[in-house]
């Protein structure tokens, strides 16, 4: 990964800064992701967080326990450095090695794959995370981004 895909993936996480995030909004998201996996017959569990608290957790058919593992070491990697999980694993990579090789910490414990997201509040800052598993890294990541950016732009919508 390029130093340019890096920044790529700095800028979405810029541009995915939530005015606000509510047991509502939890709600909200964690249906969302259900329903744009189900589209797509994926495979694949969904947990949103804010804090230590699950606020929404889902497997769909086809995902395991495996599932869950993979999303609390996703999740430990954005709680620990505040940013996605595959954004930490990029950075590894555009340094020409592995999160693996070089973080220090428990492979069994954190793993730097796609598909784990800070949940950003303007004005406060990282607050909780999105995670998926299920598909390749890429595909959870995109998902989670797909979800947020609906998200994001549904509050436009219930202004008043």
């Amino acid at each position: 990964m390029s130093s340019s895909e890096v920044g790529e993936l700095e800028a979405q996480e810029a541009r995915l800064t939530l005015p606000r995030f509510t047991y509502e909004d939890a709600w909200t998201l964690g249906t969302l992701l259900v329903s744009l996996a189900r589209e797509r017959q994926a495979p694949v569990a969904i947990d949103v967080r804010r804090g230590a608290q699950q606020l929404f957790h889902c497997a769909l058919p086809g995902s395991s326990a495996d599932n869950d593992a993979w999303i609390d070491r996703k999740r430990r990697v954005v709680e620990r450095y505040g940013e996605s999980s595959f954004l930490v694993g990029a950075r590894f990579r555009a340094k020409g090695t592995t999160f693996e090789a070089s973080s220090r910490l428990d492979p069994d414990r954190y793993a730097a794959h796609g598909g784990s997201f800070p949940i950003g509040v303007e004005g406060v800052g990282v607050i909780g995370s999105v995670t998926v598993s299920g598909l390749p890294q890429a595909e959870d990541h995109a998902l989670v981004v797909e979800a947020l950016e609906r998200l994001l732009s549904s509050y436009g919508s219930d202004a008043g």
